[in-house]
């Protein structure tokens, strides 16, 4: 690869260099005030079937406008509806509509300047930088509309894998401020898009409730179901590997109570003295396997071997 292209890098993700380290990324705010719901698994989700809807939407755009067109995915991230709205132009094109069985109704935001561009490709101009700031006119609104429904469609045809939802538009607004789609401390999942046209760059956003979401990616995420056979080998697998675990050995002791005794007492120890154990006759013996002590027995012989009985637990009195 050139030294001057790099590739895609996941602003989550630690990138490594040629020389084997790691370079972590720009460090991103936390307010923990505010945690984070969205998973970076549910947004890897969300951005490989975002960045289908970037591929098609491309086709449709250019297609439509007979002009070379692209749109990317640049970015998703959790915020409130508030945030949303702040984050956007005092005047753009909101197009609200309603995707059951979403709790709440979404927005797709794209700016009026690409929206006037795109109207006056497909009514056969060229497409002009100098387009007017003022609302579109009803036959304006009917060529956009349909368009804006192309770009739905394929949205949803993306977005199948999650959830499968049918958009239909319900309105559309050029001030955010008046755009009443959610709570303004409701939690949105925001996706945020670089669109071109003839060349020139746009910010296009778009966002989704958060509670209406995460249902449909905890489904998503979660592993798909087995067949019979596969079951069938994973029950033989777990019958093998239990039938292993039996048969490893392990080392097993047999202990007394442990006596203590002070340092000067141990080192006047002598051949041949004797040592007041700390175990009543009556108590039972530990039997422990690597430090864990889990049964208990009592001491005998087997022929002309030391043994132990396994023998139940007594009842501690108080």
């Amino acid at each position: 690869m050139p030294p001057s292209e790099t590739p895609d890098q996941d602003p989550d993700v630690l990138v490594a260099d040629r020389g084997g380290r790691r370079a972590p990324t720009e460090p991103v705010l936390y307010d923990f005030r505010r945690p984070i719901q969205l998973s970076r698994e549910h947004s890897r989700m969300l951005q490989v079937a975002l960045d289908g809807f970037c591929r098609q939407a491309t086709t449709v755009l250019t297609s439509s406008l007979r002009t070379v067109c692209a749109v990317t995915l640049t970015g998703i991230e959790q915020s409130t509806y508030a945030e949303y709205v702040d984050s956007l132009e005092g005047t753009t094109y909101l197009t609200i509509f309603s995707a059951e069985p979403l709790l709440s109704k979404c927005v797709l935001e794209i700016p009026l300047t690409a929206v006037m561009t795109a109207v006056d490709h497909m009514l056969g101009g060229p497409g002009r930088d100098d387009q007017p700031e003022r609302p579109l006119t009803e036959i304006e609104t009917g060529v956009s509309r349909g368009l804006i429904e192309r770009l739905l469609h394929e949205l949803r045809y993306s977005l199948a894998s999650i959830v499968t939802f049918e958009p239909v538009v319900t309105g559309v607004e050029y001030s955010p401020q008046f755009a009443q789609v959610a709570g303004a401390s409701d939690v949105m999942v925001a996706m945020h898009f670089e669109l071109k046209l003839n060349e020139r760059e746009f910010h296009m956003s778009m966002c989704m409730p958060f509670s209406g979401l995460l249902p449909h990616l905890l489904r998503a995420a979660a592993p798909a179901p087995v067949s019979d056979r596969e079951r069938a080998q994973r029950a033989r697998s777990a019958a093998v590997l239990k039938d292993q675990f039996q048969r490893v050995p392990v080392d097993v002791a047999v202990r007394l109570r442990p006596t203590t005794l002070s340092p000067g007492d141990l080192a006047a120890l002598q051949r041949g003295d004797a040592i007041r154990l700390n175990h009543p006759a009556s108590a039972p013996l530990d039997v422990v396997v690597d430090g864990i002590n889990f049964a208990h027995a009592t001491a005998g012989t087997s022929g002309f071997r030391l043994a132990a009985l396994i023998v139940g637990t007594p009842k501690e009195t108080p």
